[in-house]
C-alpha cells in the first residue's frame, strides 16, 4: 500500500521542492534520507538535523537555501515557517478525524473528567491541593512517629549498649576511641537515621501523587497564582520537587522551556522545605509546641511557598521585568492506580539516597565535629575531655553567636549547629546531640543480660510500632487532628535545647524555637544545593542565592523574635 503524502500550500510546497533539490545534490543525505521528509525537518528547526548538514562539505550551499525559504515563508505567512508546517498539518488531521468519527450528541464525561471538576474548579482547587498536602505532612508527623521511635530505640538503645560493652571487652572504655565512637558515629549519623520512617514516609505520599496524575493537576491549578510571578504551572512542579530534595528540583528546572524560566524557578526552590529540613522541625515544634506539632509544621511549610511567591512577584517587576512567561502548556493525563513497583523505585531510590549521605557527608561530618570539640584550645582539659566552651568547635561557633543573638538562640551549641547545617541539614540535629552528648542508652531502654533478648525486644517494639502506626491512620481525618504525636526525640536533647534556649531568649524559649526553624527555612539548605545552582545557573546567581537567603533568614528570625517578643511583654 502505498503511503498517504501530505501536501501542503503552493508556496510551501515550492519552498519543500527548492530545499529537496539542493539536499539530492548530496550524496550522502540522498542515501541516508527521503529528501521530501529531511526538507521538511530542515524547514521546521530539526536541531540534530541542522548540526549534521552543517558539518558537511556541501553544508553551507544547502543551509544557505533553507535560509531563503524560511524567510520567504515567514514573510508570506507572517508566521514562523514551523508554526505553519504544523498548522496545516494539523488541520489536515482534523478534517480526516470529522469524517471518521462520530461523535455523541452531548459530551460523555469520563471518571477523570469528574474529579476535574473539582480538582481543578477556580475557586476549589487551590483549597483542594492545600488539603491534599495537610494530609501528606500529617502522615509524616503522625503516622511516621512510631516506627521513628522504634528506630531512635533501636540504634540509642540495644545498638549503642553492644558498642559499649564491645569497647569494654577490647579494653578500650573511657579512651578517645569509645569518645570518637558513641559521641560523634553514633551520635551524629544515628541522630539522623533515626528520621528515615518519616522521610520514607514522605517519599512514599509525593511518589502516590505523582503516579496518580494528581501532580500534573496541581500543576494546572497553580498556574494562576503563578502567573503573577512571571512563571506558568509547569514552574510549580520542580518547586514541589524541592519539597523532597532540593538538589533534584534544581535540575527539574531543565524541563522548562526558556532560560528565564528556569533561574527564576531554580531562584525559588531553595524555599521548598525540602525532606532533610522536616527532621529539625518536628524536634524543635515537639519541644516549643507540644500541643500544636501539626500545625506549626504545616506552617512552616506553608511560609516557604508565601516567600518564595512574595519572591517571585518581586523579581518579576525587578531584574526580570522585561521578560514575557511561556503560555502553559501541558496534558492532563487520565487518573490511575499508582504501580507499587513504581512508587516502591522512587522512595527506595530518595531514601538510599539519604542513607547514602548519613554514612558519607554526614559521618565526615560528625567526626570533624567530633575532633573539634574534643581539641582543647583554652582551660585544662585534655584531648576528648574538654568542656565544648573550651574547645576548638566552641571557639569557632563562638564567633558567631553576635550574629543569632537577636533572633533569641546566639550560643555556641546552636551557633555551631547552623554553621554545619551547610553541609546538610540533618547534620544540625547531630551536631546538637554531639554537643550536648546524649547520644547514650536512652531512658527507655533497659540493658537486657544477653544478646538474645535484645534482638527480641528489637522484635517486638517493631511489632507495636506497626500496630501503633494503624492507630495513628484515623487522625489524618478524625476529631484528633491535631493531637500530639508520641514524642520521637531523646528526651536529654529535647531538655537540654529547651533550658538553652529559654536562657539565651531570656524567658521567650518557644519564640526562639520559631525563630530557630524559621531560619532553618530559609537559609541554604545544602552544599549540594549550591553546587547544583553554581552547575545550572553559574557563579554569579549562585552567589546571590546563598547570600539573599542568609540575609533573608536573618531577618525574618528577627522579625519573629524581636515582634514576637514585644506583643507579648504588651500583653
Amino acid at each position: 500500500m502505498s503511503p498517504i503524502i501530505f501536501r501542503y500550500d503552493t508556496t510551501i510546497e515550492e519552498e519543500i521542492t527548492r530545499l529537496s533539490q539542493a539536499l539530492e545534490q548530496s550524496p550522502t543525505l540522498k542515501t541516508n534520507y527521503w529528501a521530501r521528509w529531511l526538507a521538511i525537518q530542515l524547514l521546521e528547526g530539526d536541531v540534530p538535523l541542522l548540526a549534521e548538514v552543517q558539518a558537511m562539505t556541501e553544508g553551507a550551499a544547502i543551509l544557505q537555501v533553507l535560509s531563503r525559504s524560511r524567510d520567504h515563508l515567514e514573510t508570506h505567512y507572517g508566521e514562523d515557517a514551523e508554526i505553519m508546517l504544523a498548522e496545516q498539518r494539523y488541520g489536515f488531521v482534523n478534517e480526516m478525524v470529522k469524517q471518521v468519527l462520530v461523535r455523541p450528541d452531548s459530551a460523555v464525561l469520563t471518571n477523570s473528567d469528574k474529579i476535574d471538576q473539582w480538582v481543578t474548579h477556580r475557586w476549589l482547587g487551590i483549597p483542594i491541593f492545600l488539603v491534599m498536602m495537610w494530609v501528606v505532612f500529617k502522615i509524616t508527623t503522625d503516622v511516621a512517629a512510631p516506627y521513628l521511635n522504634w528506630v531512635d530505640m533501636v540504634i540509642n538503645g540495644p545498638f549503642t549498649h553492644w558498642m559499649v560493652t564491645l569497647l569494654n571487652w577490647l579494653s578500650l572504655s573511657g579512651t578517645w576511641l569509645e569518645s570518637l565512637l558513641i559521641d560523634g558515629v553514633i551520635a551524629g549519623v544515628g541522630g539522623v537515621l533515626v528520621f528515615v520512617p518519616v522521610l520514607m514516609s514522605l517519599y512514599t505520599a509525593l511518589a502516590i501523587l505523582e503516579d496518580t496524575g494528581y501532580m500534573a493537576r496541581a500543576a494546572f491549578v497553580m498556574d494562576r497564582p503563578m502567573s503573577s510571578l512571571g512563571l506558568h504551572g509547569k514552574s510549580f512542579v520542580p518547586m514541589v520537587l524541592g519539597f523532597g530534595c532540593s538538589v533534584p528540583a534544581i535540575y527539574a528546572t531543565r524541563t522548562l522551556e526558556n532560560a528565564r524560566d528556569r533561574l527564576l524557578t531554580g531562584l525559588l526552590v531553595p524555599f521548598m522545605s525540602c525532606g532533610a529540613r522536616l527532621p529539625v522541625y518536628i524536634l524543635f515544634a515537639t519541644i516549643f509546641f507540644p500541643q500544636n506539632t501539626g500545625p506549626i509544621i504545616f506552617g512552616l511549610y506553608l511560609t516557604g511557598i508565601l516567600v518564595a511567591m512574595g519572591l517571585g512577584a518581586l523579581f518579576n517587576r525587578t531584574i526580570f521585568r522585561q521578560d514575557e512567561p511561556m503560555p502553559l502548556l501541558m496534558e492532563l493525563t487520565p487518573y490511575r492506580w499508582p504501580n507499587l513497583k513504581t512508587i516502591w523505585f522512587s522512595v527506595r531510590g530518595h531514601t538510599l539516597s539519604f542513607v547514602k549521605n548519613a554514612w558519607t557527608v554526614i559521618l565526615a561530618t560528625s567526626i570533624i565535629i567530633w575532633f573539634l570539640m574534643a581539641t582543647p584550645v583554652r582551660g585544662n582539659g585534655t584531648f576528648a575531655h574538654v568542656e565544648v566552651n573550651d574547645s576548638a568547635f566552641g571557639l569557632v561557633a563562638g564567633a558567631l553567636d553576635p550574629i543569632f543573638k537577636p533572633l533569641g538562640f546566639g550560643n555556641q551549641q546552636t551557633s555551631g549547629a547552623l554553621l554545619t547545617g551547610l553541609v546538610a541539614k540533618e547534620v544540625v540535629i547531630s551536631t546538637l546531640a554531639e554537643v550536648y552528648k546524649v547520644a547514650h542508652v536512652t531512658q527507655s531502654y533497659k540493658p537486657a543480660t544477653t544478646f538474645l533478648e535484645d534482638v527480641g525486644e528489637i522484635m517486638g517494639s517493631f511489632f507495636v510500632a506497626t500496630f501503633d502506626t494503624i492507630k495513628a491512620i484515623p487522625l489524618i481525618v478524625g476529631i484528633n487532628l491535631f493531637e500530639q504525636a508520641p514524642t520521637q526525640n531523646s528526651p536529654a536533647l529535647m531538655k537540654a535545647i529547651k533550658t538553652d534556649f529559654e536562657a539565651t531568649s531570656g524567658g521567650h524559649g518557644a519564640l526562639a524555637g520559631l525563630a530557630f526553624m524559621v531560619f532553618v527555612l530559609l537559609y541554604t539548605p545544602c552544599m549540594v544545593t549550591i553546587v547544583a545552582e553554581w552547575h545550572e545557573f553559574g557563579f554569579k546567581w549562585m552567589l546571590f542565592s546563598v547570600v539573599g537567603q542568609f540575609a533573608l533568614a536573618w531577618l525574618m528570625g528577627l522579625l519573629v523574635f524581636q515582634v514576637g517578643r514585644l506583643v507579648a511583654l504588651s500583653l
